[in-house]
């Protein structure tokens, strides 16, 4: 199982080039092989926010459906947003990810930005890792 972050997601919403070539090709793949990928209640909100601001709401809207037409949103609970305060993690909103990531079983965080996830107890790989390593 994978949890996909929002850098990956916006990348490709917003068609952010150069990051939006490997970000949309891993989309596809994943969308392609569904039942084991989920994203974080608060990545739909970080999406949104963005993806309107650069783009539009029509836009936003539009990604998200297509976006929850193959994943699901990792539950979480009280305890796994302390657990998150209690990463050592420099990016809270990254522990917070990590968090809906083992809430949900993932083995993977798929991001743009693995350096914020150094110290991560699940391992962040890029979308180009991901594609070569679980497709």
């Amino acid at each position: 199982m994978i949890l996909i972050d929002s850098d990956v997601l916006v990348d490709d919403a917003l068609d952010r080039y150069p990051y939006s070539v490997e970000s949309k090709e891993f989309l596809e793949r994943v969308e392609q092989t569904q039942g084991y990928v989920y994203i974080a209640w608060h990545t739909v909100s970080n999406v949104y926010y963005l993806v309107d601001r650069y783009g539009s709401d029509e836009l936003a809207r539009r990604f998200i459906r297509r976006l929850l037409s193959f994943a699901d949103i990792a539950t979480t609970t009280t305890e796994d947003l302390r657990y998150a305060l209690e990463l050592n993690m420099r990016d809270f909103e990254d522990a917070m990810q990590v968090a809906a990531a083992q809430a949900c079983g993932a083995e993977y965080v798929v991001t743009r930005n693995i350096q914020d996830f150094v110290n991560s107890p699940i391992r962040a790989i890029e979308p180009r890792q991901a594609l070569a390593e679980l497709f």
